[in-house]
């Protein structure tokens, strides 16, 4: 007997058991047949998260392999990641957060009608990831203090992290950073059946006092202090596609979540889903948190020079936007897509005014019959001024894309633009800042005086030696280089750059061509580039369809310039396009 089902466009997700009953001669005998699950259907045009092109579908819903987007706005980094939807078990793993979760959005595990809406299974996935609650996925370090876990950046994909939270009783996995968080979402919706996908949006303002502002605060030398406010260099979050019927929505679109635990005036919550489109048109009242979506992506940026701890004065600088670009894998390409224009308009144009000015009466009722042009004022009064209002320009290239090992190469452009001579004297410095925005170590001070003529443009040469900043990277790659005039010189100029400190790559060498089920070696190599040892050196290998569990190789002790090589057997499970990544740890990364 061919037993077909066909359930409902409407029928709820989750695993369904098949019983068959049988009558003869008076007696009735059951028996069951099996067991099958029921997802969403991106194929089914009835289904609130159809998606009509099959390219989209390949890539938002079939694609296992996806690319983490980190760095900061002028210099993109990219690194893979195994999100792993159709490996073995995963399945039931995501059916296992749907039921602990479901008593976080309508009070009792029993009710399951919610499962055939896309929008109560995205903020059940959405509060499960890393929640406060004792069954969240995973937790984020305080404090950025790890020990008592794994590196947040040491996890190459999704599998793994679902993998330890199931057999730990369903304890948070420790520990992991928002684009580990974001992908573990992207790997539970896309085994769902919702297309997804994860964003990174670089210049992410994290504000506890004012949704549409973003204070940073620094001294004379030009170091970064620590305060309430964060300026993210990076945040990854989730969109997925569906269709908001409690919008009245009939066709689906991209909706924004973002299941990192983020500090608002309310305390910290995770957001969405919200209407991408929403927040480009300002529309906040639609939709749950567009508020704080919006914010994300428009807030302005405000610097202040601190002075003996008491008074504060904003300094000329040429301050970028918050939310200077977002971006996301392309369909079908290992590039980027910038999908800035999805979130905002044009900077300056008028639909971008219309949108911001309804967004701000929303965010701000104090302003909800206010003119525009009294908005303008207002917003002018807390912008800084420009570096072109105090007859200087200034900025700060780069000279060489620094590695591991290697100095850092800059360029201090500084052009006069009036008619007489300019002396300036200026202090600058360099410090570590995680991508969360926490300013670390200052490990680099220096001063200088600088004359410059009428309409005279000069470029000044500065150097940052390894021996000076490799002591102090660790896990953070990123340098603030910041040139601050001296307050007593009158007018207070800034110009400041975020340095990337490109990691050494990691070499991967098929020896042998892949087949199912048969043997296959590869050759991993690594060169330490360090005019120092690396210690307590682990290489961590992946790759779905090709790896049951992460394989871990202690290397130990790398010299100097040493080439370190390795031939590692895997046997291919699973049919289909694989990826074997490899990973390096060790005391200083």
């Amino acid at each position: 007997i061919n037993i077909s089902v066909f359930p409902p466009s409407n029928a709820c997700t989750g695993r369904y058991i098949l019983n068959m009953q049988i009558t003869s001669c008076g007696h009735t005998y059951q028996r069951c047949l099996g067991d099958f699950y029921v997802l969403f259907n991106p194929w089914c045009a009835d289904d609130p998260v159809y998606l009509d092109s099959q390219a989209h579908r390949e890539e938002y819903v079939l694609n296992e392999h996806g690319i983490l987007y980190e760095g900061v706005y002028k210099h993109v980094t990219s690194r893979p990641w195994h999100f792993g939807q159709f490996e073995d078990g995963i399945l039931d793993i995501c059916l296992k957060i749907l039921d602990m979760g479901a008593s976080y959005h309508h009070g009792s595990d029993r009710d399951h009608s919610w499962r055939n809406d896309p929008v109560h299974v995205s903020m059940v996935v959405n509060h499960m990831i890393s929640s406060h609650t004792t069954n969240s996925i995973m937790k984020i370090p305080e404090n950025n203090d790890y020990l008592k876990g794994t590196k947040p950046f040491s996890w190459n994909g999704s599998i793994p992290i679902l993998q330890q939270w199931y057999n730990g009783r369903c304890r948070p996995v420790r520990y992991g950073y928002c684009g580990s968080l974001a992908s573990v979402m992207c790997t539970v919706m896309r085994c769902l059946g919702i297309p997804s996908r994860v964003v990174t949006n670089f210049c992410f303002p994290c504000s506890v006092e004012n949704p549409l502002g973003i204070n940073e605060i620094f001294d004379s030398t030009g170091k970064n202090l620590s305060g309430k406010d964060k300026l993210w260099r990076y945040h990854c979050w989730n969109e997925s596609w569906m269709a908001r019927r409690d919008l009245n929505q009939c066709c689906g679109d991209w909706q924004c979540l973002d299941p990192t635990p983020l500090e608002t005036g309310r305390g910290s919550a995770c957001s969405g889903p919200t209407w991408v489109r929403s927040i480009r048109e300002g529309e906040l009242d639609l939709d749950y948190d567009g508020h704080h979506m919006f914010s994300r992506v428009n807030s302005n940026y405000v610097g202040w020079l601190s002075q003996n701890n008491s008074k504060k004065t904003k300094f000329f600088c040429d301050a970028w936007p918050c939310g200077q670009k977002l971006i996301t894998k392309s369909v079908g390409s290992e590039q980027f897509e910038d999908i800035t224009g999805a979130y905002k308009y044009e900077l300056g144009s008028v639909k971008n005014k219309e949108a911001y000015y309804r967004a701000y009466r929303r965010i701000h009722p104090g302003y909800c019959n206010a003119s525009n042009c009294h908005i303008d004022r207002e917003l002018s009064s807390l912008k800084n001024p420009f570096l072109s209002d105090s007859g200087i320009n200034m900025r700060l290239k780069m000279a060489n894309c620094p590695m591991y090992g290697e100095d850092v190469q800059l360029h201090w452009l500084l052009e006069n633009l009036r008619s007489e001579n300019k002396t300036l004297k200026f202090n600058l410095c360099a410090q570590i800042i995680t991508y969360s925005g926490c300013p670390m170590d200052q490990f680099w001070k220096d001063c200088v005086n600088v004359t410059l003529g009428p309409r005279e443009v000069k470029k000044i040469p500065l150097c940052i030696s390894y021996s000076q900043y490799g002591p102090y990277l660790c896990d953070h790659n990123i340098i603030k280089v910041v040139a601050v005039s001296d307050p007593e010189c009158g007018e207070v100029l800034m110009v400041s750059r975020d340095i990337v400190i490109n990691r050494p790559p990691v070499i991967v060498k098929l020896l042998s061509q892949p087949r199912l089920k048969v043997p296959c070696t590869a050759e991993i190599s690594f060169c330490n580039p360090l005019q120092e040892d690396m210690k307590n050196c682990v290489m961590t290998l992946e790759g779905c369809g090709l790896f049951k569990e992460p394989m871990t190789i202690d290397l130990g002790t790398l010299a100097s310039n040493q080439q370190a090589r390795t031939v590692v057997e895997f046997t291919p499970y699973r049919l289909g396009s694989h990826r074997l990544l490899a990973n390096l740890g060790c005391h200083k990364f």
